[in-house]
């Protein structure tokens, strides 16, 4: 009786841990981020050479062991760019978002939207420098299927489990919504239409919603603060480079992904423009309060051509998980597509 109390008391305490933690730690994140621009930053709406666009990303993870209960997002989104004057712009975005994750199919879905402000400081169209100020805010919800959920006490001592014993827990609610709300900030320059420097961060979950399933309970999200920069530079007519950087701090956790993707321009057709790309990438990740650790290498490639960009990415595990997932990691999809007018009076922007 005292072991199958125990028992009971360290598989509670085991699942409070990791579902406490994934409620309040966890972000969904891609590791093409450069092209999940409003994910990002809300600063990021509008920002682009034509005047709509329309971003998809696919992500799985983590399939090797958990199979069919493996981490799956995937995340849609629109936003406009809208002149103002003779060189700012407003920009306005809505992303939706579904993440999900384990056997008891904990998930998250979000309806957003976001809005900017681009303000001219300097320049002209080829070359020019742009301060940016974004805002979102998203309605999200959350279950879990408690009913699939295995308890110390249902175990019948003979090594066996047994879904007929009740178990002791109980749970107020199995799904509920909350408001969230985040700003962001963005500069950047632009040298010619192949060349430029952006530099920005963003504050989410300013509010920290309640995230408990507990009705009568209390766990508020944590904020998250990013920071982020990057660029494309050609080394020569032909071979640019494309490094980008972002940090995410959210709570007890932080992550680093770092990297860049060597450019190939292919054709001399100036209407259609026409690349390829090949990347590696590191992710670098803390274990709540322990030491940063390498995390994951990512190869990435992404294909460009005209108004379409078409990526892929695979994740190598690197930390000690790998011994579990024999190194393999996540791959993830991303698809972009802009839709370009006659407005030609606006600065080259950075390529998301």
């Amino acid at each position: 009786m005292m072991i199958t109390r125990l028992t009971q008391k360290i598989g509670l305490f085991v699942f409070l841990m990791a579902f406490g933690l994934t409620a309040q730690a966890q972000d969904i994140h891609f590791s093409q981020f450069y092209l999940s621009p409003l994910n990002l930053n809300p600063a990021f709406t509008g920002v682009m050479n034509c005047s709509g666009r329309v971003s998809g990303n696919y992500r799985n993870q983590w399939a090797s062991i958990l199979k069919g209960n493996a981490f799956s997002t995937f995340s849609v989104s629109y936003d406009q760019k809208i002149p103002v004057g003779r060189s700012d712009y407003f920009g306005a975005g809505i992303t939706l978002w579904r993440d999900q994750a384990g056997s008891l199919g904990f998930g998250t879905m979000q309806a957003r939207l976001s809005g900017s402000y681009s303000k001219k400081m300097g320049g002209y169209r080829s070359k020019a420098h742009y301060f940016v100020v974004g805002a979102e805010g998203g309605y999200s919800q959350r279950n879990v299927d408690f009913t699939k959920a295995q308890w110390g006490n249902q175990y019948n001592g003979e090594g066996g489990f047994d879904e007929g014993i009740p178990s002791y827990e109980n749970w107020t609610r199995d799904q509920f919504g909350f408001v969230d709300v985040g700003a962001g900030v963005l500069w950047f320059s632009v040298f010619d239409d192949m060349t430029n420097f952006h530099i920005g961060g963003s504050y989410h979950h300013i509010n920290r919603s309640n995230v408990s399933f507990d009705a009568d309970g209390r766990v508020s999200m944590y904020s998250r603060i990013s920071g982020h920069a990057g660029g494309e530079f050609m080394v020569s007519d032909r071979i640019g480079l494309s490094p980008k950087i972002v940090a995410f701090f959210q709570g007890p956790s932080k992550e680093i992904n770092g990297g860049t993707n060597v450019k190939f321009v292919l054709g001399d057709n100036k209407q259609f423009y026409q690349a390829v790309q090949f990347g590696l990438w590191a992710r670098l990740a803390n274990k709540l309060e322990k030491k940063t650790h390498m995390d994951a290498l990512i190869l990435t490639t992404r294909f460009d051509y005209d108004q379409f960009s078409l990526g892929f990415s695979y994740d190598i595990n690197t930390s000690l998980l790998r011994q579990a997932t024999r190194s393999n990691g996540a791959f993830e999809f991303s698809l972009a597509y802009k839709i370009c007018g006659p407005e030609r009076r606006g600065v080259y922007c950075p390529n998301f």
